[in-house]
């Protein structure tokens, strides 16, 4: 039986409205330890269980101290109950920073992983694209990206079905000299890699490598599974966000602008909020949060109830699927785990009966 450990602080419209989304989220069968102020929810259905823990470290401007110095506050305590085994996945209703923070001195990252990543499968009509980190990491250095690129191409094997997926790096140019010095530190790591005299040089890696890719490009078809540093990633996920919502009113406002606008907008309607549907953020419940020993997931805090119990529903499908299981075999089986260092292994060998 899977439960899922919600934090509901930090949310926009406030704890209530993630309390909303769990009961939601109970309907269709999920199991909920819900942590947040009780006094600003309503009574919850059978499937969802309160702890009362009002304090919230969701907006602090250093979520690494405030993880450590604040273990009564909501998040820490959802991510001790994940660790502790009282809940098999994580769901933070805001503040990233948090969420990773908690993450990481609680549940521990897994074996192997220099760093969690924020995985966002993007709801792009017919080119589903994975985007990886989208703000996890606003600063990376190359083996995290490397790594990023092979934890994406994973989990787009493992969950999304996508065979040998394509994999890029964001740039602001395809040649192989364009980008900064991290994206030009990356692609050439990727190539060597894959082929040079990497491992895979004979063929045979687990994803095709197409290169750089552009801005357009993250919606183009062009690539899977798409790369960069979380500080990148979260400013063009909001860009898009932003840009198709602006589209969706303008559209809205376009076919109510006449009566024979009117009458298009009646003919189109169906096949619009189908559209709407598809492209919708809170549709799809929000980002894998990998590279932790258990699962999390991460949606907008401006969603509404409807976005978290998406949000709850893709982490309890991911912890019943074994999304970290999976992807780590994946990431073992494709060599981009992290060494210890030759001490350590050496060190353990010795302390080996």
């Amino acid at each position: 039986m899977v439960v899922v450990a919600v934090d509901a602080n930090g949310a926009d419209l406030g704890p209530a409205e993630v309390a909303a989304g769990a009961a939601l989220a109970a309907e269709q069968g999920a199991r909920v330890l819900l942590f947040g102020p009780a006094a600003e929810m309503q009574a919850m259905p059978a499937g969802v269980e309160v702890v009362d823990a009002p304090v919230s470290i969701a907006k602090s401007a250093d979520p690494a101290g405030a993880a450590r110095s604040t273990p009564e506050s909501s998040i820490v305590q959802a991510a001790r109950a994940v660790a502790a085994g009282r809940a098999q996945a994580l769901v933070c209703a805001g503040g990233t920073g948090a969420a990773v923070a908690a993450g990481l001195f609680n549940i521990k990252r897994a074996r192997g992983i220099h760093r969690p990543a924020l995985a966002l499968p993007l709801p792009v009509p017919s080119h589903p694209v994975t985007l990886l980190d989208v703000g996890a990491n606003a600063q990376a250095r190359a083996e995290h990206l490397v790594q990023f690129a092979f934890m994406g191409a994973a989990l787009a094997q493992a969950v999304l079905g996508v065979e040998r997926p394509r994999v890029g790096v964001l740039s602001n140019g395809e040649e192989a000299e364009r980008g900064s010095a991290l994206v030009v530190a990356v692609r050439a790591e990727l190539e060597e890699r894959l082929g040079g005299g990497g491992p895979f040089a004979g063929g045979g890696g687990p994803f095709e490598f197409v290169g750089n890719v552009e801005g357009g490009d993250v919606v183009g078809g062009v690539a899977d599974v798409i790369v960069t540093d979380g500080f990148t990633g979260n400013v063009a996920l909001k860009l898009m966000e932003g840009v198709s919502q602006t589209m969706l009113r303008a559209i809205r406002q376009a076919a109510m602008s006449s009566g024979r606008a009117k009458l298009g907008g009646l003919l189109l309607a169906g096949a619009l909020r189908g559209f709407r549907e598809e492209i919708d953020p809170e549709a799809h419940g929000g980002a894998y949060l990998l590279g932790l020993r258990s699962l999390g997931v991460v949606p907008h805090g401006r969603f509404e109830r409807r976005g978290f119990a998406q949000a709850i529903m893709r982490a309890r499908r991911g912890a019943s699927e074994d999304v970290v299981g999976r992807t780590h075999a994946a990431l073992e089986r494709a060599g981009a785990l992290r060494m210890a260092p030759a001490s350590a292994r050496a060190g353990s060998l010795r302390a080996d009966p």
